[in-house]
């Protein structure tokens, strides 16, 4: 996605970008077409394309090997076509598209990696959380011979069977998929550097709260969100997870308003939102909450609730699980009720089945996305909320029980 950024900045033509132009793909800038067979030069390197289809129609995976040696490939760049214990999901591009994807993983699968040595070693784009493949290992490499063991995608010889299994083990589909699918053949414009986001200080930036116009994220972790935070905020934290669940959560289309745990944290933070398309900004705190606080402006809080506390709740508290389905599926806190946190973008009056003015307390796997979910359930109109630090984690490290 980047790679226009970097050719401009290194002063290239841009016709340096290589990209594939396997499976019909276009593009909407000036590039250099890349086909299977097509091999590169790297010092004593050698990688050579290869046609692998399924997880996108143009998908490209490269064999290593040393240049006096290439037929005799000692490695493979899989990109999203195979994974250590998975493979590419083939249903990101719409529904239609995906049977036939589906089908060309299949014999890529078949044709292409099993045949390979076992020996091979597998290099993947992605490891474990990637919502790219189901269950995704958290190996960062792998070879043939122990996937064609244990990766469960390579044990089906019927193509139907093999498609069935494809849909009902993909995880949920990120909302931000096919917008950036389409921005990248495009051409992402070339901004030489991080999108502009002004320092305001906090009268101003209430000011610009209250327009409505830009949507407000606080950066911060949870439990400094907890502790207090601007009303309406959405809380994502500054953490890897932060480019995808910025990506999955938020409104492509409206600037975003930053709380940032620390000024020096901006351009990280910045270049995170980047990777999923995010350029528009109305501005940051200046100062942080600190200055917030100081200006005497209003806090909100939202109460942090252990797994201890959670055990011992009282018979009128509500306990919402916002893992994915997969995870709910897998074990639960008895009585949790499951609504996805990639869900709640949507929910404007509330969640079927929850009580406003009854406390709810909600939980994911370690925190995170619970936090994101609490923040969203207050701007709901939940009065009185509750995130579980630790969450799953800590849950069953107390050896507390487990409903399936």
């Amino acid at each position: 996605s980047g790679a226009r950024e970097l050719a401009d900045r290194l002063g290239l033509d841009p016709r340096a970008v290589h990209v594939s132009r396997e499976g019909q793909a276009e593009y909407g800038f000036d590039h250099h077409p890349v086909r299977d067979g097509d091999a590169f030069e790297f010092g004593s390197v050698l990688l050579t394309a290869r046609y692998t289809p399924g997880h996108t129609p143009e998908h490209l995976s490269y064999l290593i090997a040393e240049k006096e040696r290439p037929q005799a490939p000692w490695g493979i760049f899989t990109g999203d076509s195979l994974f250590a214990g998975s493979a590419g999901r083939p249903d990101l591009l719409g529904g239609r598209q995906t049977d036939e994807l589906a089908r060309r993983l299949f014999y890529t699968l078949r044709d292409f990696y099993l045949r390979q040595d076992d020996g091979l070693m597998v290099f993947p784009c992605h490891g474990a959380g990637s919502a790219c493949g189901a269950d995704i290992g958290d190996r960062p490499m792998s070879t043939i011979g122990f996937e064609r063991r244990f990766n469960p995608f390579l044990q089906y010889d019927d193509l139907d069977e093999f498609t069935d299994f494809v849909r009902q083990s993909a995880p949920p589909e990120p909302a931000y998929y096919q917008r950036l699918k389409k921005e990248n053949a495009n051409g992402p414009e070339i901004l030489g550097g991080l999108p502009p986001a002004p320092g305001l200080p906090p009268h101003r930036f209430q000011a610009e709260i209250k327009r409505d116009a830009a949507v407000l994220v606080d950066t911060r972790e949870m439990l400094a969100f907890g502790g207090g935070h601007i009303a309406g905020a959405v809380n994502i934290g500054a953490r890897e997870e932060l480019a995808s669940w910025a990506g999955q959560m938020l409104d492509h289309d409206r600037p975003i308003l930053l709380v940032l745990e620390r000024e020096t944290m901006l351009p990280w933070v910045l270049r995170q939102l980047l990777r999923v398309g995010f350029r528009r900004y109305a501005g940051y705190l200046a100062g942080g909450m600190k200055a917030w606080e100081n200006a005497g402006l209003p806090l909100k809080k939202a109460t942090q609730m252990t797994v201890h506390e959670l055990k011992e709740r009282p018979p009128e508290m509500q306990v919402l699980d916002v893992r994915s389905p997969s995870e709910f599926a897998s074990g639960r806190i008895p009585g949790a009720r499951h609504f996805y946190v990639a869900d709640m973008r949507d929910a404007h009056d509330g969640i079927d089945g929850l009580d406003k003015h009854r406390p709810v307390a909600a939980y994911c796997g370690s925190g995170y996305r619970a936090s994101i979910a609490a923040s969203l359930l207050q701007r709901l109109g939940f009065e009185d909320v509750r995130n579980v630090p630790g969450s799953w984690q800590a849950w069953t490290n107390s050896k507390y029980p487990v409903e399936k």
